[in-house]
């Protein structure tokens, strides 16, 4: 399985990403993780992601893909798949990571678009606020404004691949799983049939 999500700040990708990772036994690989993970190593790479990070700016196209690619195409190599939590994020990220794919026969099989109401999003966030610097309220805000800016894109797409599916996520987290795997056990079975 081979599954990209898609998401604003505050709906829940971590949580799924793990519980569809663990569903189809493939690797989990959140770029906000291996940024934080870098951050907190001092290295040169993780100084500058550092910046990005606390300011809830996008890291720039090319240092997403130089630290994500190699996990991806390992994962899809060792494992037949991936989740990807917060990577591509941008346009030319998802073309980038598409070539990749292609090469590597790697192509994602579902995008998944979860959304929830603003609102919604910003009460989850400013709930787990105090252990994570990216999350206080301003930042918050500015995290959204720039997903809305340049995540948003990304729908239409994987909407014109015909691999997007959407999945409410403001319902609660044991619900937006039972929907998620709903859409992604079919694509499962036809692969294990194919």
């Amino acid at each position: 399985m081979r599954v990209i999500l898609l998401a604003p700040p505050g709906a829940g990708k971590g949580t799924q990403g793990e519980r569809i990772a663990s569903r189809y036994d493939v690797p989990h690989i959140s770029s906000g993780d291996l940024f934080r993970h870098e951050v907190a190593s001092g290295s040169e790479l993780g100084n500058e992601l550092r910046r990005y990070v606390e300011a809830g700016d996008l890291v720039p196209d090319n240092l997403v893909v130089q630290l994500i690619a190699d996990r991806v195409i390992e994962a899809a190599a060792e494992s037949g798949g991936y989740v990807l939590d917060g990577f591509p994020r941008t346009l030319p990220q998802a073309e980038a990571a598409a070539e990749i794919a292609k090469k590597t026969d790697a192509t994602a099989q579902a995008a998944l678009h979860l959304d929830a109401a603003r609102e919604v999003l910003i009460k989850r966030l400013a709930g787990r606020g105090q252990d994570r610097t990216d999350d206080s309220e301003d930042v918050v805000r500015h995290r959204l404004e720039v997903y809305d800016a340049n995540t948003k894109p990304l729908i239409d797409y994987y909407s014109s691949r015909g691999i997007l599916l959407h999945i409410d996520a403001a319902l609660s987290k044991d619900e937006v799983t039972k929907e998620i795997f709903r859409v992604l056990d079919p694509i499962r079975a036809s692969e294990a049939r194919g």
